[in-house]
């Protein structure tokens, strides 16, 4: 029996898709650059087991990833690719990233001094040097880059892969931040000179990836375009969907003024009204901020969700849809087709990225790859 058998509500995610996006997105750079793929958060929540081999049959062989944890995760799925943890190592972790053939980001001169340590006790592993230009996050900030270009010594017997940084403001095309970035990047590694020399330097995400060729430099980090989301805000999305979630009515009810639907009342009907209960909720990842703004789709006309989002179901006005086909067993489209999980964020007052990292384990899980629909674990 698959995973969630009886689940109420199916996540089909395309992984022909998700190649595809991936070479969409190689395709846009300038020439000798590559893209990599950034596949923490279990591949931005769509299972990493199954992402990553696609990703890697489509050509991808430079994968990022946030926490060790996922980085080992990720080693045991494929054996022969480049693996970039952007956490960075912790003292009693270095030997970790040997063991697994990892490459540490290091984000501090404390990270450099740990990685130099472990290289003096027989690590050969390459590393990554982050420069932060502008997210104030992790990074050597400006006065630790300085002391870097001074001391270039602290670099010694290192095996440099890349040098990065990262953009703040990339989805926004027309903020003066984007160049102001880009040429603390460029001083950045003016500065570094000769240390750095014989590294790749690797500046964009996805959304850079649409600005000049500029921001190409050697290696890309797309993430949230390879899963659908739209890298272009306020444009069309370039991207291929990836993602459809389609939640089957439960029952539907027949009511009239002056009921509420829903915890607090947060909706009362006006007419008479058939309200559809869905099994989806916000331990589904479908949020709670969703509620009285966010609709679904039967057969391709919209229903407004109306009252409150519920731990486990939401309720949608079908007042409108022809009874047969707003039945209990009936499909309603919550993410996918006419509805872009954009979309959904928008009117849930979010962004693409939590939508998408925040769907739940208690769909049935559909992967289509080489045209072929399967089922996938939960």
């Amino acid at each position: 029996m698959p995973p969630n058998a009886f689940a109420g509500a199916q996540l089909s995610i395309d992984l022909d898709a998700i190649a595809a996006n991936w070479r969409v997105l190689g395709a846009r750079l300038r020439g000798g650059a590559r893209a990599g793929a950034v596949v923490k958060a279990d591949a931005y929540g769509l299972g990493l087991a199954a992402v990553a081999p696609a990703l890697y049959g489509a050509g991808c062989r430079d994968f990022f990833t946030a926490s060790l944890d996922e980085a080992i995760a990720l080693r045991a799925v494929l054996a022969n690719c480049r693996i970039y943890v952007f956490f960075g190592p912790l003292p009693d972790e270095a030997a970790e990233y040997s063991r697994h053939a990892l490459t540490p980001v290091l984000n501090d001169l404390d990270q450099i001094e740990t990685w130099r340590a472990h290289i003096n006790r027989g690590g050969a592993e390459k590393a990554v040097l982050h420069v932060d230009t502008g997210m104030s996050r992790l990074g050597l900030p400006p006065e630790e880059v300085a002391r870097l270009a001074a001391e270039p010594e602290r670099l010694a017997g290192l095996e440099l892969a890349l040098v990065m940084s990262h953009l703040a403001c990339a989805e926004q095309p027309e903020t003066a931040m984007n160049e102001a970035q880009l040429s603390e990047f460029k001083a950045a590694l003016a500065a570094l000179g000769p240390a750095v020399a014989t590294a790749e330097s690797s500046l964009a995400n996805s959304s850079a990836i649409f600005l000049s060729s500029e921001f190409h430099f050697d290696l890309a980090r797309p993430g949230a375009a390879l899963y659908g989301l739209n890298p272009t805000p306020g444009k069309t999305n370039p991207m291929s969907e990836v993602v459809r979630l389609q939640g089957k009515i439960l029952q539907v009810r027949r009511v009239d003024s002056p009921r509420s639907v829903g915890y607090g009342a947060a909706h009362v009907v006006t007419r008479p009204s058939r309200i559809a209960t869905v099994p989806v909720g916000y331990a589904d990842g479908y949020l709670r901020s969703a509620s009285n703004r966010a609709s679904g789709y039967v057969r391709g006309v919209q229903v407004p969700i109306v009252g409150r989002v519920s731990m486990d179901m939401i309720t949608l006005d079908v007042t409108d849809i022809p009874p047969e086909h707003a039945q209990p067993g009936a499909l309603v489209d919550l993410i996918g087709g006419p509805h872009s999980i954009d979309a959904l964020a928008a009117e849930a007052g979010t962004i693409g990225y939590e939508i998408l990292t925040s769907l739940g384990r208690r769909y049935r899980r559909h992967y289509i790859e080489n045209g072929i629909t399967r089922e996938g674990a939960a």
